[in-house]
Formats: C-alpha cells, sequence, structure tokens
C-alpha cells in the first residue's frame, strides 16, 4: 500500500459523483493527472467550508472537479465563477455541474484567464480564489487577484511545487520558471500570510491581510 492509498483510506470518502467524475476523466482526457483528485479534493472542500466565501473565482476548470468539490462546502447564497480556456468539452462541463445539482451556482466562462479575470473581477467581489490554469502567467494572476481582493481574501495556487521542479536549478522551461516567479513574488510580499502545503503537486494557501 502507497502513502497515497493510506491517506485515501483515513480521510472522508469521495462523493459518489465525483468519484466517477474522475473516473470519467481518466477515461476521456487527455491529461487526466490535471484533474483534482480524492486527497486534495476533501482539502479543498474543507478549506472552502472553513472560508465560508461569499463569492469564489476559478481559474481552470479541466473537467469540473475541483468546483465541484468546492461547491459542496460553500455557504448558501455563495457562488462560483470559473474560467476554462478550452471550449470544446464546455457542454459537458456544464452537464455534470447540472447533474451534481450545482448549475444554477457555478457559471463557466470560457477564454483566456488573463482576458476574462478582469472583465470578472471588474463587476464581482471574490473572498476566494482557486487558481490552477496556465503556469506561465501565475504571477500575471496573483497581482490582479491581490490588487482586487479585499483583506481577509484567500487565494489557493495549485501546483506550487511542480513536480519538484521548483527546486531543480537546470529547470528552465516555460511553465516551471513560472512556478518559480510566482512563489518568489507570494514569498515577498509582506502584505499577505502564505504556506505551502506539500499535497501532491503543492497547494499554496494565502490570506491577503493588508493591501
Amino acid at each position: 500500500m502507497t502513502i497515497d492509498d493510506y491517506i485515501d483510506l483515513h480521510i472522508d470518502a469521495e462523493p459518489a459523483f465525483l468519484r466517477s467524475l474522475y473516473r470519467r476523466t481518466h477515461i476521456e482526457r487527455l491529461y487526466p493527472r490535471m484533474c483534482t483528485d480524492h486527497t486534495q479534493g476533501r482539502l479543498l472542500s474543507m478549506l472552502t467550508g472553513m472560508i465560508r466565501p461569499g463569492r469564489i473565482i476559478e481559474l481552470g476548470t479541466f473537467t469540473g472537479y475541483s468546483a465541484l468539490c468546492m461547491a459542496e462546502a460553500m455557504p448558501e447564497g455563495c457562488h462560483i465563477d470559473t474560467v476554462e480556456i478550452d471550449d470544446e468539452y464546455a457542454d459537458d462541463i456544464r452537464q455534470t455541474f447540472d447533474e451534481a445539482g450545482y448549475g444554477d451556482r457555478i457559471s463557466l466562462h470560457i477564454g483566456d484567464a488573463l482576458e476574462v479575470l478582469p472583465k470578472l473581477l471588474a463587476t464581482n467581489s471574490y473572498d476566494m480564489a482557486f487558481v490552477d490554469a496556465n503556469k506561465r502567467h501565475y504571477t500575471e494572476y496573483y497581482r490582479l487577484l491581490r490588487d482586487a481582493m479585499p483583506v481577509g481574501a484567500y487565494i489557493l495556487a495549485d501546483n506550487t511545487l511542480w513536480g519538484d521542479k521548483v527546486t531543480d536549478e537546470s529547470a528552465h522551461d516555460p511553465q516551471t520558471k513560472g512556478v518559480k516567479q510566482f512563489n518568489d513574488t507570494v514569498v515577498s510580499d509582506a502584505g499577505v500570510s502564505k504556506i505551502i502545503i506539500p499535497v501532491r503537486d503543492g497547494l499554496t494557501v494565502i490570506k491577503i491581510c493588508r493591501k
């Protein structure tokens, strides 16, 4: 038994609709590892329940697993705006949200996050963000969110250990450089508290303490 298997057996069970979505993702989609897994999903759900946001912004929907993890724990009246650049599966994603019972509380926006995010931030106030889009642009996403979100808001960023490539001095590909730049930007920001949780590929939890 691997340590991941052991953890899965000693945390809250994966809801049936998420387990089905995870299996379908691995059967039908390329790069299925992009999908949030059971352990990280339970963490996302718990953090959402602890933060109790009024509105959530997600960058990088993929098949909708992470959005549904947050949706199941969000308080009454909360809404999620989730942004996905690939329009090929838009209908499937919306159907998945509907079948899970959250179609009226999750809005899917198709487009490049760098173009869609400013428009959403101009018309909505968010107190929780989950960033899991193009790693090259993590720092740009962070700056947009940091400027717009209020004190007390949380930004969660996925893949911030990036397969341990963040410690590899020979790794200079654009995505690794993007994650490294993001991590350096966050750690140098004295106005936020931050922690990297080494679950799966690294999840950074950031709380805005002052503007």
